[in-house]
């Protein structure tokens, strides 16, 4: 893995901002478990969330879609705040203080960690940003959506997936 940092200049499997947009095949599969340091240095961990349904957001302030997203995200993230929905962001190559900005600037209010070497991305298959993940209640990867989302769309998902939640689920890998 380091060579592959040091080779592609910190950014292995040459991961950029999304060109091919859209909801992608997930794996229903479950989804791989991390913690991670929140922005002021709490763990955040998928096992803490258990029971929820997971919006896994992957970003960087850099990012022109991400930035466009983030006022989506924050507002609905507000809407769902009594259901059982969390919301993480992770931020992936980044520098702690444009992180800092950009959350304060979209005021988002859901947690957000730092990914700095990409290894919860690598772990997850990110190939652009921005890119959500949506894992149920029990811990399964159900959902992929590449690049930015509508608030239809993100709404759409989540209320498809608590209508779900705990009915047996097809794959549709």
């Amino acid at each position: 893995m380091g060579w592959a940092l040091a080779r592609s200049g910190g950014n292995p499997g040459g991961l950029g901002i999304n060109s091919q947009m859209g909801e992608k095949p997930a794996a229903n599969r479950p989804a791989p478990h991390f913690t991670a340091s929140s922005l002021d240095g709490t763990p955040i961990s998928t096992r803490s969330f258990q029971g929820k349904i997971i919006m896994l957001d992957f970003w960087s302030s850099w990012c022109p879609p991400c930035r466009i997203e983030a006022r989506t995200l924050s507002h609905v993230y507000r809407e769902y705040s009594d259901k059982p929905v969390e919301f993480i962001g992770i931020a992936i190559w980044d520098n702690d203080e444009d992180i800092l900005k950009f959350v304060q600037e979209f005021n988002i209010l859901y947690p957000n960690a730092v990914d700095a070497e990409g290894r919860i991305a690598l772990e997850y298959g990110v190939s652009g940003i921005p890119e959500k993940f949506f894992i149920d209640g029990s811990g399964i990867l159900r959902k992929r959506f590449v690049g930015p989302m509508s608030p239809g769309a993100l709404r759409s998902i989540l209320d498809e997936m608590l209508a779900n939640e705990g009915q047996e689920q097809p794959s549709n890998s």
